[in-house]
């Protein structure tokens, strides 16, 4: 039994798969674009290709069948998620992917008691989104037992690709998220704005709607969730401004002219922008009567960090450590399962 990663061909897929190949695994490759997938295949020394839509599946079902595990990499998952993991269900096999957005998060967790009655683990979430502030929450919640507060921020330095682009136009228009009591709720785009000190002096953050919004309550069960975004006060106030534009930004036409523009600009950070790129992230946890820790977490760069723990999760997934069920990546590993990426230190402040 092997496994199958969907969505090879694109930025972050090419990166996984490479990174599979030099821990020793022969995934099958597997999407829509048959050139692609063949052509990528024959530069990676003859993997296995599986030419597959979304749509088809009876012929998903069955390709499935063949594999212990699904790495799913094709975004905006909020349209692919789904399927997918549907398949997965009914196959009988493991479910992990990529993805950062709340919604598919929430989606996952509701289909907790159908998953482990299949015996099958639906782990989302095992790139960078949400694996680095997740397992930092989860350590921060195990320093203060009982804290009903976490709040997360992290900054990125390397690019963005164009699966990451067009999952952002997703959301253009529509409002931000926190949790509050348990429940997570809207609120106004760069709802609030806060400094945060990475390790290098403070800088200015401003809420956004992370994956951790969702997962951080069931990895820690820590009601009250804030997740912020390191970017220049200049730029959090063009935000702010454009909440005005949100329901033209909301129109489909208007979402597909700027996706049409990413396509023909946006490619993805080269490797020499990845080794020189890295990632930091911040948390605190807060108890009810005040008292607050701090931890900070320093790694490569997000597609590099993505490559590292999406093939490590599905190692350990595919080795049975994994209990069926929806997981978040602390729940199915342990907090310092982060501390497995090479180039990635964590400091208690």
């Amino acid at each position: 039994m092997s496994f199958l990663i969907y969505g090879a061909n694109g930025y972050t897929g090419r990166l996984v798969a490479r990174e599979a190949i030099a821990r020793g695994h022969h995934p099958t490759l597997s999407g829509r674009n048959r050139p692609e997938l063949e052509a990528m295949a024959g530069e990676l020394g003859g993997l296995p290709v599986q030419v597959l839509s979304l749509d088809d599946q009876a012929a998903l079902d069955a390709a499935l069948r063949t594999h212990q595990a699904v790495l799913h990499c094709a975004g905006p998952f909020r349209h692919t998620a789904s399927p997918m993991a549907g398949a997965c269900l009914r196959s009988g096999v493991h479910y992990l992917d990529i993805t950062g957005e709340i919604g598919v998060f929430e989606m996952l967790a509701s289909r907790n008691a159908e998953a482990a009655a299949a015996g099958v683990v639906l782990l989302p979430g095992v790139g960078f989104d949400v694996v680095a502030t997740d397992c930092l929450a989860g350590h921060l919640a195990r320093r203060l037992p009982g804290a009903i507060w976490l709040t997360l921020a992290f900054q990125t330095r390397g690019g963005m690709s164009r699966g990451t682009a067009l999952t952002t136009i997703e959301g253009v228009g529509q409002p931000g998220a926190v949790r509050r009591d348990g429940r997570i709720i809207p609120v106004p785009l760069a709802w609030r704005s806060r400094l945060v000190d990475f390790g290098e002096g403070p800088r200015t953050a401003v809420t956004i709607p992370w994956g951790d919004v969702a997962t951080a309550w069931y990895s820690t069960g820590i009601p009250n969730i804030e997740v912020y975004l390191a970017m220049p006060s200049r730029t959090i106030r063009r935000l702010r401004r454009a909440r005005l534009a949100a329901p033209l930004l909301r129109l489909r036409p208007v979402k597909k002219l700027l996706a049409a523009g990413i396509r023909r600009r946006v490619a993805g950070p080269s490797d020499e922008a990845r080794q020189r790129g890295g990632t930091a992230v911040w948390g605190e946890v807060m108890d009810s009567s005040g008292r607050r820790l701090t931890a900070r977490l320093h790694g490569p760069e997000g597609y590099t960090f993505t490559a590292h723990s999406a093939i490590r999760a599905v190692e350990r997934v595919m080795a049975s450590e994994v209990r069926p069920g929806f997981q978040t990546p602390s729940k199915a590993f342990g907090p310092d399962f982060v501390l497995d990426i090479p180039g990635v230190e964590r400091i208690d402040l």
